[in-house]
């Protein structure tokens, strides 16, 4: 069975994203077999969770498959052997990393060049609207907000503009200095982190610059991380800078649009350290969250938002909760100069320059611009014929979305794509529709490029 295992594995491999693979199977362990049951293990209980939820059916499916007979999977949570630790007494426990003592708090608020980054208040996890598209990724910011440099660190927070990443690096922070007053929180974008170390040694400051950022932080925060590629210096003060915190136990928190591995012009050393601890994406909201968020906004600032009011906004801003929120304040604003009631058609009326275009659907140009942009290739490379699957694989999955949504013909896709012949296109757009039906992953991925589209 231990062999059945790998080879249910290296088809799981297969047939999901390499993150996904990394994130959650490659993390599952063979702990034996017995009566039909086979038992795995990975070392997080949040983990074990999550897998049990999500892609239980699917390891099944794949262990069954392999073995040719009925198997049922239990997953546990791994339990480390206890270590003896011989230590001269008396022993006096460790202070928990945020835990300073009155004479080391160091406030930054007198540091006149590196002055303390207020956080806001309004940022905190209750306003933050969970859905299926961010479960994960707030579950595991909760966690390391009430266990700081125990749970996940680094904690690296990928996705698109204006998903609420920022608002997750804040909530964090915000749990920690409820917490601890005293705690040294450190925020900083990478392109302010630039523009610090400029400034530290244009005049000859690198030392303060230093001691803030390796010395002076229990918590740093760094958003949009992935505008240090290609600025060498930086990168190599950021480098050391990451090693000294780590290896002082302090949590580390990075946000970026992309995943590691997919940021051009970084540094290979980086891209290995920033997958330490726990990579987690934040993906667009689907319908439901839309309107839950829109909801709660219009709360928040005393409005009584029509249901169907709601839905329409929902229904066409798609991909952006900052968008979203945008909307919402144009009808807002709209409804109280007009002196109108808040309805559909007010609200038809405020956005008519964005339905008009989200009436239309979207074309294939439009799906193969956002496919590409997803993955991270170019249309010119979705429409070439080079058959890796780097290319191949997002290439059949926007076959698919235009079959699919620009209801075009096969021979209209296949000439669309650089003048495939249209029994290819029947072959892709088969190929994935059968994938996505057994694969959670990949339906997850489809999905989330679906909310990207137009209506």
């Amino acid at each position: 069975m231990k062999a059945n295992w790998e080879a249910a594995l290296s088809a799981i491999r297969r047939q999901v994203t390499s993150d996904s693979f990394e994130r959650f199977f490659g993390r599952l362990s063979y702990a034996g077999f017995e009566s039909g049951v086979l038992r795995l293990t990975v070392d997080d209980a949040f983990l074990r969770d999550w897998i049990d939820d999500n892609y239980r059916s699917l390891l099944e499916a794949q262990v069954v498959d392999v073995a040719g007979e009925p198997v049922r999977i239990e997953i546990g949570v791994a339990i480390p052997p206890p270590v003896e630790v011989v230590v001269p007494a008396p022993v006096v426990a460790p202070a928990p990393f945020l835990a300073l003592a009155p004479s080391a708090q160091v406030t930054l608020e007198d540091d006149p060049d590196f002055p303390e980054f207020p956080l806001n208040p309004q940022y905190s996890f209750d306003t933050f609207v969970v859905g299926p598209s961010n479960q994960f990724v707030h579950a595991a910011c909760e966690s390391v907000a009430n266990n700081p440099a125990r749970a996940y660190n680094p904690l690296f927070i990928y996705g698109g503009t204006g998903l609420g990443k920022t608002h997750l690096l804040f909530a964090i922070a915000n749990v920690i200095r409820a917490r601890n007053p005293g705690a040294r929180i450190n925020y900083v974008s990478a392109e302010e982190f630039t523009n610090q170390l400029i400034k530290g040694i244009s005049g000859k400051g690198m030392e303060a610059f230093r001691e803030r950022y390796r010395s002076r932080s229990d918590v740093l925060l760094m958003d949009d991380v992935h505008n240090l590629a290609g600025k060498e210096r930086t990168q190599e003060e950021f480098f050391h800078t990451f090693n000294a915190l780590h290896q002082s136990n302090k949590q580390i928190i990075l946000t970026s649009d992309k995943y590691p591995q997919d940021i051009p012009k970084l540094e290979e050393r980086l891209r290995s350290r920033f997958t330490w601890g726990l990579i987690a994406d934040v993906m667009p909201p689907e319908l439901e969250t839309r309107v839950a968020i829109l909801d709660q906004k219009a709360h928040r600032d005393g409005l009584t938002l029509p249901t169907d009011v709601s839905f329409l906004l929902a229904s066409r801003v798609r991909s952006n909760v900052r968008e979203l929120e945008g909307a919402l304040t144009r009808v807002v604003a709209y409804c109280s100069l007009t002196r109108r009631p808040l309805t559909r058609e007010l609200a038809a009326e405020a956005l008519k320059h964005v339905l008009t275009d989200a009436d239309k659907g979207p074309s294939m140009e439009t799906i193969l611009r956002i496919v590409a942009e997803h993955f991270d290739v170019k249309v010119a490379d979705l429409r070439g014929q080079r058959r890796h699957r780097i290319i191949a694989h997002p290439r059949s999955v926007a076959m698919y979305l235009c079959r699919k949504h620009a209801q075009a013909s096969f021979p209209q896709i296949g000439e669309s794509f650089g003048g495939k012949d249209h029994t290819t296109v029947i072959h892709a757009c088969k190929k994935i529709e059968a994938a996505a039906a057994s694969d959670a992953a990949l339906r997850a991925l489809i999905q989330s490029i679906e909310r990207k589209l137009p209506a």
